[in-house]
């Protein structure tokens, strides 16, 4: 093992993907323990890494945000959520929050979020008389929300991981969003009782019906997924296909500005990002079946309740292990390595997988705005035009923000299972 956890370590320090760090590093460990068994199972486990049926989910949600990006949904999001509450002081900073909470029950991917919103809301805000680092920071932040409220593909990479039911994670998912969601709002409150934030005239109740006629197309989306789940007539994979076929509908027939011309590029994007988590997942499966050849998960296991065997005391730990390994590492992977190690601690302490995945998501995903390796942080630094030192300051009230809420829903668990208890 040490062999192996040298090599993956100095390839991450080296900059080497952590895909190939896990493949490389693994088969530095098979070849030196000259194991005939090893080298013969070891293709298998590479294949049954990705053999999974929740992973179908995974392109389907890709190709659901590809489509909505280039079927001019998101433009009319904004409108809508400006008319309703453009009114109130630091009215567009709301608005950034609540187009994210529509755009996070349509994409799942906070870094397809922070991409798109800083091209769209950035440059608004700073016209209106924000900050832009402020601006940025806000969207960055809000763009957290794309793997917290359904459907998320972490959510669908955590069931896959714990074979925990990716519907119960969805379900669960919704108030700890919209709670996330409320925090950040009432950090903009105080911050414009100081900052003198400007606000919009307000708007007429025919501008407001007819921002939402314009809208209502783009509705049906999140709500067929979290209806179809609900009642029980689509699994979160099942949803996802019916939400593609609805995107391409709204864009292409009834927005119209969804081009036939534009599906190959939309395909081949979907097929990339998808390639991406499925070759860490295969090289993820290989080295989660070594770790568990060596018993290592056990040993963590054994070492943290010999620490404590308290629950207050591990969920504690977890978030400090989770918020630290964030920060370095991207959540994804982080969440393929750590995932099987901590489980069955939190599971022999009573811990619903339910709650702790949802622990696991909202910590990982914080990670992605903190430095030195927030990659949400480098696409809202780099397309904002400001210094990512500059943005990290600014992100710190943000990051409080979260980090308390996050307190919150891991301490008080019913706020996570209500949903999924009240749907069975």
């Amino acid at each position: 093992m040490l062999i192996m956890s040298l090599a993956f370590f100095a390839l991450l320090l080296l900059g080497v993907p952590i895909a190939y760090a896990m493949g490389v590093s693994s088969v530095a460990y098979i070849f030196s323990s000259a194991n005939l068994e090893l080298f013969g199972t070891a293709p298998l486990r590479i294949f049954q890494g990705v053999q999974n049926f929740g992973l179908l989910a995974i392109p389907l949600f890709v190709f659901v945000g590809e489509l909505m990006n280039s079927g001019g949904i998101t433009t009319r999001l904004i409108r809508f959520a400006n008319v309703v509450i453009g009114h109130f002081r630091g009215g567009l900073a709301y608005v950034n929050v609540a187009t994210n909470v529509f755009l996070a029950s349509i994409l799942g991917s906070a870094n397809a979020q922070t991409a798109m919103m800083s091209r769209v809301m950035v440059p608004a805000m700073e016209k209106e008389g924000y900050k832009k680092e402020f601006s940025s920071a806000l969207t960055v932040s809000s763009a957290l929300l794309g793997p917290i409220i359904p459907p998320s593909l972490v959510f669908i990479i955590y069931g896959v991981i714990s074979e925990t039911s990716i519907t119960k994670m969805f379900l669960a998912g919704i108030i700890p969003g919209l709670l996330l969601a409320a925090g950040f709002m009432i950090l903009i409150y105080i911050t414009s009782l100081r900052e003198e934030f400007p606000k919009a005239e307000r708007a007429t109740l025919k501008e407001i019906g007819k921002a939402f006629w314009s809208v209502f197309p783009a509705l049906l989306i999140p709500l067929i997924i979290l209806v179809g789940i609900l009642s029980g007539v689509f699994t979160a994979t099942e949803s996802a296909a019916a939400a593609a076929l609805v995107a391409f509908i709204v864009g292409f027939c009834i927005y119209r500005e969804l081009k036939l011309a534009e599906i190959p590029k939309i395909l081949l994007n979907t097929a990339l990002n998808t390639a991406i988590v499925t070759f860490i997942f295969s090289m993820a499966g290989l080295s989660s079946w070594i770790l568990a050849f060596e018993r290592v998960p056990n040993e963590i296991g054994e070492l943290l309740v010999n620490i404590s065997d308290s629950p207050i005391v591990f969920l504690l730990l977890l978030n400090l292990i989770l918020f630290i390994t964030g920060m370095f590492i991207d959540g994804i992977p982080a969440m393929i390595i750590l995932v099987p190690i901590l489980l069955p601690v939190a599971t022999n302490l009573g811990i619903d997988p339910v709650h702790f995945g949802i622990i696991v998501s909202i910590n990982l995903t914080i990670g992605l705005i903190t430095p030195p390796v927030g990659t949400a942080l480098f696409i809202a630094s780099s397309i904002g035009g400001i210094r990512m030192e500059t943005l990290a300051r600014t992100l710190v009230p943000f990051i409080l923000v979260a980090c308390l809420m996050l307190l919150i829903i891991t301490y008080v668990p019913g706020i996570t299972l209500l949903i999924p208890n009240l749907f069975g």
